[in-house]
């Protein structure tokens, strides 16, 4: 019987051949933590699991991301304790300020691979199905009995297939096919589902991390894009099978998808750009795993190019990771994005969460390239937060409205 590729992956782990709605023990190739939960599942770890080591600190990876370089004397603290548990552990995987943000850096450093069974304390592991893994976030107590066992269990999940065709308008991009989809899904319309993205073959890894990560949005527990175009070895066993079983099907037509715009406050909430009116924003932020990456300030640079954001907005631009950083210095990106009036953060997640880099005042309004737009997640409950394209953005930055980049293309 043909399987999705969650349920290939789930079977390779489980060491027998499994389906959607079956209970299972697997084995976890790789655990990920990052700093604002880690503290707390050491406790757990030690404390209440009596673990005194993990299983295999080559298996384990560390990230310090969330707020980093750290805002305060408290998280400094936090942080430090948790570089002094992975030294003392023997995780070499540690990763500290400055590298980026835990999903990009372990698809970079080679440690997610397609095939892969992957928990991170992280929602947005979902990111690691841009290389065909199954990655999943999970809270403090599961992320430390899969660090102290090297397992953990599933409910096969029932999987969604989101089936694109054709290719993308000048101006258009992944972020608007991801918002596209959860506009058609809303919010728990994927509840406990892996998601597939099929026809995307022309997407680079990164770009196919936008859509993983949006999983999420939707409630899926895992969000998987074929491994075909990809630089990584493929296992034989993974693949799209014919005849697999998918309980919905959503098919988007890349030709004539516009820019889509998240509205205030909730993901779902989704309207075609041209829909929504004149909107005037304060802050144009550029950033996040789902839209921080090289791509990303690249297309931003080439509709920046030559012209200065508008006076009085204020454009920040965070990259996911270092590598993203230098590749983005080594060819003039950045050079462009700072020409522009842009500042640059250090990589990582930013104000993402709220907690420092560009938390928003009351009544600000933030055009933001990320996956949240909840209110309060960026700073002030009363702040407004759209969802949009680094295309968008950048577009918006040099006007101070939302505005469709073809306008400026």
């Amino acid at each position: 019987m043909a399987q999705t590729l969650s349920e290939q992956i789930l079977s390779r782990s489980a060491g027998r051949t499994v389906h959607a709605g079956d209970v299972v023990t697997v084995n976890v190739d790789l655990v990920m933590m990052h700093d604002s939960l880690s503290p707390g599942i050491i406790r757990v770890l030690h404390e209440e699991l009596g673990a005194e080591r993990v299983w295999d600190p080559a298996r384990v990876a560390v990230v310090i991301d969330h707020v980093a370089p750290a805002a305060s004397v408290q998280t400094a603290e936090k942080q430090a304790e948790v570089r002094r548990w992975a030294r003392a552990q023997g995780i070499t995987n540690l990763f500290d300020v400055g590298r980026g943000i835990s999903h990009p850096v372990l698809v970079e450093e080679g440690l997610a691979r397609p095939g892969m069974v992957i928990v991170g304390s992280d929602s947005h592991s979902t990111a690691y199905g841009c290389v065909a893994a199954f990655g999943t976030g999970m809270g403090t107590t599961d992320i430390a009995l899969a660090a102290a066992t090297g397992r953990t269990w599933f409910r096969v999940p029932e999987t969604v297939l989101v089936r694109a065709s054709g290719n993308f308008r000048p101006g258009v991009s992944a972020k608007d096919l991801g918002l596209r989809a959860t506009r058609a899904l809303r919010a728990d319309g994927a509840t406990y589902a892996a998601v597939e993205w099929h026809g995307l073959e022309h997407l680079s890894v990164m770009e196919r991390m936008t859509l993983a990560t949006l999983s999420i949005e939707v409630g899926a527990k895992a969000g998987l894009i074929p491994p075909t175009g990809i630089a990584q070895t493929v296992p034989d066993w993974l693949g799209v099978q014919e005849g697999a079983s998918y309980s919905q099907l959503i098919e988007i037509d890349l030709a004539t998808l516009d820019p889509q715009i998240a509205v205030p406050h909730t993901v779902d909430n989704v309207a075609d750009l041209c829909d929504i009116g004149r909107v005037a924003v304060d802050v144009v932020y550029l950033g996040t795993c789902t839209n921080g990456h090289y791509e990303d300030m690249a297309a931003a640079a080439s509709i920046l190019r030559g012209r200065r954001i508008a006076p009085g907005l204020r454009m920040l631009v965070v990259p996911a990771s270092a590598q993203a950083l230098q590749r983005a210095a080594e060819d003039g990106t950045l050079a462009t994005l700072l020409a522009a009036g842009a500042t640059i953060g250090t990589p990582g997640c930013g104000a993402c969460i709220g907690r420092h880099m560009g938390v928003l005042a009351p009544g600000e309004v933030c055009l933001f390239t990320g996956n949240r737009n909840f209110r309060g997640r960026m700073g002030s409950p009363e702040a407004q937060i759209y969802l949009a394209s680094p295309e968008v953005a950048a577009a918006t930055a040099l006007t101070g409205y939302i505005t469709h980049p073809q306008e400026l293309l």
